[in-house]
């Protein structure tokens, strides 16, 4: 047996199922990180060590189900997890700070250990992810002079401020302390943003301030712009996906020979853009590469092992082309897991082919509980949106959603419009989808995915004017984040006409009307609710083909979007958020109310979209 393979052996020892590594805490944290790079191989504690890891986001598993996701990471071979930390999850308003619950990420940390996982921790501030502005606050963009990514005063301050709070939480857990946390990411792939390192250094600064000081500090981006987003002197990882892997690996081996191969995002899935195709991708040759890099002495990170959901708001979107793709609420990403946790044939053959390189027998397979089913839930109740709004604030001119202290949801804006012929409505900026309505009926649509800024209106005499826009989810990729306030950004014209004087409703949703449902008919957009029995709770998907756009909530957790382009046609409900007995169903729908229902079955289900834009193209995580 190779001196590496022995070594892989002693570390699996500290890594068994209940076997605490923090009985050392009691320890002065160490200067000196216990994950080394030492010539061409990573050593841990002064022993050859290789990283087998795969991403897994609290944010994105119901806390319930932490320890499940967890162990089943573990019982496919892995050593440790990745971990991004969503700044806008824990800091929703300035200076106001929330771990608790679904969002107490030192526990999330905490149990990865407990389960036998060391942790690689990646607190941004920038994440990319898939997720609304890339992690970003919103309440950043209300100051329209900030400049995120960037050395702005403003910016630097607020990014401080939160990595300061955030290492009060999780520096404590670092190796060199008795806890998981063995390597800290340095920003996240800014090789793809922009080259000032600058910029970069100041991060790295910035990471060692909040405490991080103890862990291997590394850099992470795609090999083709590795230099832009490196440091000297700091470890370098690359990231690349399916059919990539020895172009990348040899490009970063020419760029830095001396140094260990860690691949920190291998690409083992794709996402789903509204209006594009279900993505999967090929299994076979993720076994053959991750084999590869394995036997050859290389750390992998799987992005992902597990994906979950982008519950409520939270989905981000992409802008290859400068283009718009917001991204669907499920992140299921094709990984060894599905989207409820469920071992997918791919994980099996992952499982084979880690014990057979590392050597090292993996715990069981946690079962997973059975799906449930239920029949169709019928909306008895609705009520129009037109009869829930809030009092209205005025405004000169169309403020966004940043400008109004709102994060996520919808907005309306109202005026009288006065015309006698025909003339185009154009929204100079829309972010990101509107519907454009007179006294109530609707009269077009405007959405920026297909470049659309304006509709034909045919208006004699004077009609209310209501543009009811929804944030579809911010971009997280390039520098387009810097300018992702949502709502109507620019200039609201009719014909040469700028219109001035609204009513602006903001539109959050959190939590959805509770009073005014009838039995009555509604039209145009409408929250219906239904009850729905079921003899236990069990995880389930929503079938939502028979809805046309919106979001769902189920006793009062907000699900995710719906929106009947494809290629989703499911929203994933767990069943830790079920009763035993009745449930409450809301809806809100753009396209009616109470038209529609909503069944609950085991399996998610995609269908071929019905205005597909373009084929999903590879960008960066």
């Amino acid at each position: 047996m190779s001196f590496l393979k022995v070594a892989r052996t002693l570390v699996s020892v500290a890594l068994l199922p209940g076997v605490s590594l923090l009985a050392g805490a009691q320890r002065s944290p160490a200067t000196v990180s216990p994950l080394q790079v030492a010539g061409g191989h990573l050593e841990l504690r002064g022993k050859p060590f290789q990283i087998v890891s795969g991403e897994l986001e609290y944010a994105r598993i119901p806390r319930e189900y932490w320890r499940d996701r967890l162990r089943k990471a573990h019982a496919m071979g892995l050593n440790a997890i990745t971990a991004y930390v969503f700044w806008n999850v824990h800091e929703p308003r300035p200076s106001s700070y929330d771990f608790n619950g679904q969002n107490d990420v030192k526990e999330f940390l905490r149990e990865a250990q407990q389960e036998g996982l060391y942790v690689i921790l990646r607190p941004g501030p920038y994440v990319c992810a898939e997720w609304d502005l890339g992690g970003y606050p919103s309440w950043l963009l209300k100051d329209h002079s900030m400049v995120l990514r960037g050395m702005q005063p403003q910016f630097q301050e607020a990014a401080t401020r939160w990595m300061l709070r955030l290492g009060k939480e999780l520096a404590p857990l670092q190796a060199d302390r008795g806890g998981p946390i063995l390597a800290v990411q340095v920003e996240n792939e800014y090789g793809s943003f922009g080259e000032d390192h600058a910029y970069m250094k100041w991060m790295q600064q910035l990471v060692i301030k909040a405490g991080f000081g103890g862990s291997l500090l590394y850099t992470a981006d795609g090999a083709d712009v590795l230099d832009k987003g490196s440091l000297p002197g700091v470890f370098a990882g690359i990231d690349f996906g399916t059919g990539d892997a020895d172009r990348s690996i040899k490009l970063k081996s020419a760029i830095r020979p001396d140094s260990p191969t860690y691949v920190a995002e291998y690409w083992d899935g794709w996402f789903d853009h509204w209006g594009e195709r279900h993505q999967t991708t090929d299994a076979a040759k993720q076994e053959s590469e991750v084999r590869a890099m394995l036997h050859s002495g290389a750390s992998v990170s799987l992005y992902m092992v597990h994906g979950g959901t982008s519950f409520g708001w939270m989905n981000g979107a992409n802008n290859d082309h400068d283009g718009y793709q917001p991204d669907v609420s499920s992140y299921d990403y094709d990984a060894p897991l599905d989207e409820s946790g469920r071992p997918r044939p791919k994980y099996f053959r992952m499982r084979d082919v880690i014990a057979q390189e590392t050597h090292i027998q993996p715990i069981p397979v946690p079962v997973s509980s059975p799906m449930i089913s239920f029949p169709a839930v019928t909306l008895t109740e609705s009520v129009s949106l037109w009869d829930t709004l809030p009092p209205a604030v005025e405004r000169d001119t169309p403020p966004s959603m940043e400008d109004m202290d709102q994060a996520y949801g919808y907005i309306l804006y109202r005026r009288q419009l006065t015309g006698s012929g025909k003339a185009d409505l154009t929204i100079s900026d829309l972010h990101s989808y509107a519907r454009v309505y007179l006294d109530g009926k609707l009269v077009g649509v405007m959405d920026r995915r297909l470049g659309q800024k304006s509709i034909l209106l045919a208006v004699e005499g004077t009609h209310r004017l209501d543009i009811l826009v929804e944030n579809s989810g911010r971009i997280n990729f390039k520098t387009a984040i810097r300018g992702e306030r949502a709502g109507v950004l620019g200039a609201i014209r009719y014909g040469d006409l700028r219109l001035a004087g609204w009513k602006v409703y903001p539109l959050p949703f959190a939590p959805p009307p509770v009073k005014g449902y009838t039995t009555a008919a509604c039209s145009g957009p409408c929250f219906s609710q239904g009850t729905f029995q079921i003899a236990y709770p069990g995880d389930t998907y929503l079938n939502t083909q028979q809805l046309g756009k919106g979001v769902i909530w189920v006793n009062g957790h907000l699900l995710g979007r719906f929106w009947n382009i494809g290629p989703s046609g499911t929203l994933y409900l767990p069943g830790v958020w079920l009763r035993k007995g009745s449930n409450t169903l809301k809806v809100l729908d753009l396209d009616g109310g109470g038209t529609g229902a909503v069944r609950g079955q085991d399996a998610a289900f995609y269908f071929e979209p019905k205005n597909e834009t373009a084929q999903s193209l590879g960008v960066s995580n």
